[in-house]
């Protein structure tokens, strides 16, 4: 359980009211101190966080609708990767 408190969250988007409504979409937490604000995080628990961007942060904020991500690296916790079993 990661928390959703960091800029840079690596966050698994859904519909608000399906809570298992999870696609291939997600997006990167920029931290809004209000609505994670201390005691009181409206985001933790709502949504799957899965990481956090540990290099090129400043780039966060020039990304627009249509950009790609070319590469991504676990760099810790691959163990708890879980693979999914073919039906």
């Amino acid at each position: 359980v990661l928390p959703f408190s960091a800029f840079g969250a690596v966050v698994m988007a859904r519909p608000e009211s399906e809570v298992n409504g999870g696609s291939s979409q997600f997006f990167f937490f920029l931290f809004e101190p209000e609505l994670t604000p201390a005691g009181r995080n409206l985001l933790d628990g709502r949504y799957a966080v899965f990481g956090y961007l540990t290099e090129g942060k400043e780039v966060l904020d020039k990304l627009k609708a249509g950009d790609k991500i070319e590469s991504a690296t676990v760099v810790q916790g691959i163990e708890n990767l879980v693979q999914p079993q073919a039906a």
